[in-house]
């Protein structure tokens, strides 16, 4: 077969999926699984020797495992807005404008949220008639317009914050934990995580929300999506009694187990149920895990630094898609993924066009997935408002440097988000503007960028005559969305979410005094 016959075939064989929903009353089920601070090396498949992820394992062996596939953002709010939207945070607005470069996210003193005007994967995949419930995280801004069932779900369980606390309720409220519209308890209060041992059964009560929503669509025959979004491995870690001490990496492992084994009862759930076949799942995670974090942390495998960082341990995530039947089984690809794909793939799966009204910057993986095609794609890092990196083919071109600012008691060669990694003069603490000369490494060679080519060097410049004009390109034609992540003001804490009042659990509301937030990552 001739190579334009081949390219055919395989355009013809993707194209199926969608001629196939249409043809079929129902679409196939869509279920993203995103981890919270997992790293790409926190998985079996992808080196880790703690054997803690059996079920996710087995899952790739029987599925696609992606080893090139990478988040939006290296911090959880830019990235979940990025996967729900399919796009960059420099375009939807999930970025902040307060100072150069800096990582931005939705504590519960943020003001804004995800723009109203972007439209969201739930939103669209209901013009395939599908239900969609997320459990867990949702971090797209806490305030009542920002909240899930406001963005195209139509179940929500979960919070939109992160589990951090215990608090007082006097200076900073507890977290609040919502059944749809409305809280039905508080995080430590209601919720309870023992913070000096790491037990908790929420992520048990995040099965068993997740196990109920899918017998619920199987029987009404409804097509549905589940954004099943546990944050479990962020800090600070928590397990179930039943996982609680089992790891030999301790707390964070423990989380790591728990989450595993919330994967095979999801998967054997689907079989049992006879939907495997008609089922996409993807598992990966929304940042590199967090190094700072040190023993309570994940594993970024040979990767350099870890979340808030645009090195690859930041921003490279385990990926794994599994469809029986669709998907053959034991399939390992280097199609460079993005968070933002698992957008596009998913409303190609559904049968439904992306907005045409926008850059969608998620590129369609079916190909991929289902004849092992590779597409020519860049991979954009950015941090904050500022295009850090970008990669394109196996290099990786740097147009600016910055790991973190030195404390003051810190020393020279410490950093805290590379924990014992020193790489002279690519981590630094000082913002490097390399956007003349970037540093560039062959990131197929030297994963753990540690040896940039030579600026003189053939291969440097034959690289840069591929990159420079993508990046020309982007720039030139870039149109940033609103900064959401600019202002904080205690008023907006979760003093008194919908249903306090039944709950008898309404805290008094400060004055309102808006201001720009600080951040320093």
């Amino acid at each position: 077969m001739k190579l334009n016959q081949l390219v055919a075939a395989v355009v013809l064989l993707c194209g199926t999926i969608s001629a196939a929903v249409v043809a079929d009353k129902k679409p196939p089920n869509i279920i993203i699984m995103l981890m919270d601070d997992m790293g790409w090396g926190d998985i079996g498949v992808n080196g880790c020797w703690a054997k803690e992820t059996p079920h996710i394992d087995q899952m790739a062996a029987d599925g696609m495992l992606f080893m090139d596939f990478y988040t939006a953002n290296p911090l959880c709010s830019p990235s979940r807005a990025a996967l729900m939207s399919g796009r960059l945070p420099i375009r939807n607005g999930f970025y902040s404008t307060n100072a150069h470069a800096r990582n931005a996210y939705t504590p519960q003193v943020m003001v804004g949220g995800i723009h109203e005007y972007e439209q969201l994967l739930p939103e669209l995949l209901k013009d395939a008639g599908y239900k969609s419930k997320i459990i867990g995280k949702w971090h797209l801004g806490h305030r009542d317009q920002y909240l899930p069932l406001r963005h195209g779900f139509d179940e929500f369980f979960g919070s939109g914050n992160c589990h951090f606390g215990p608090y007082n309720d006097v200076n900073q409220p507890n977290i609040p934990v919502y059944k749809n519209d409305k809280m039905v308890g508080r995080y430590y209060t209601n919720f309870t995580i023992v913070k000096g041992t790491g037990q908790s059964n929420i992520s048990q009560i995040f099965l068993e929300e997740g196990l109920s929503f899918i017998e619920s669509q199987v029987k009404a025959e409804t097509p549905f999506f589940l954004y099943w979004t546990p944050d479990a491995t962020h800090g600070p870690t928590y397990a179930s009694p039943m996982f609680h001490g089992k790891s030999i990496r301790g707390r964070y492992g423990d989380a790591v187990m728990e989450m595993d084994y919330c994967v095979g009862r999801i998967l054997d759930t689907l079989r049992q149920l006879q939907v495997d076949q008609d089922t996409f799942v993807f598992f990966t995670s929304d940042n590199g895990a967090a190094t700072y974090s040190k023993i309570q942390g994940g594993d970024n495998g040979p990767f350099l630094c870890g979340k808030e960082t645009t090195y690859e341990g930041g921003m490279r995530e385990p990926g794994v898609a599994w469809w029986p039947g669709t998907i053959k089984p034991g399939q390992i690809t280097h199609q460079l993924g993005t968070i933002m794909d698992l957008f596009t793939t998913s409303l190609s799966i559904a049968g439904i066009k992306p907005p045409s009204d926008r850059i969608i910057d998620g590129i369609d993986l079916t190909p991929t997935l289902i004849a092992g095609n590779i597409q020519d794609r860049p991979v954009w890092y950015y941090r904050g408002d500022e295009m850090m990196a970008v990669r394109v083919g196996a290099y990786k071109a740097h147009y600016w440097l910055w790991t973190e600012f030195k404390g003051k008691k810190q020393p020279e060669t410490y950093f805290s988000f590379c924990q014992g990694q020193l790489v002279p003069n690519v981590t630094v603490h000082d913002q490097m503007n390399h956007t003349a000369d970037p540093v560039v490494f062959n990131i197929n060679r030297d994963p753990g960028e540690k040896y940039p080519l030579g600026k003189h060097s053939a291969e440097y410049r034959a690289a840069m005559k591929v990159i420079s004009p993508i990046v020309a390109e982007h720039k030139a034609t870039l149109i940033k969305g609103e900064p959401s992540l600019n202002y904080c003001d205690n008023a907006v804490m979760n003093w008194a979410p919908a249903g306090c009042g039944e709950l008898g659990y309404c805290l008094p509301i400060p004055a309102s005094k808006p201001k720009l937030c600080y951040w320093d990552h």
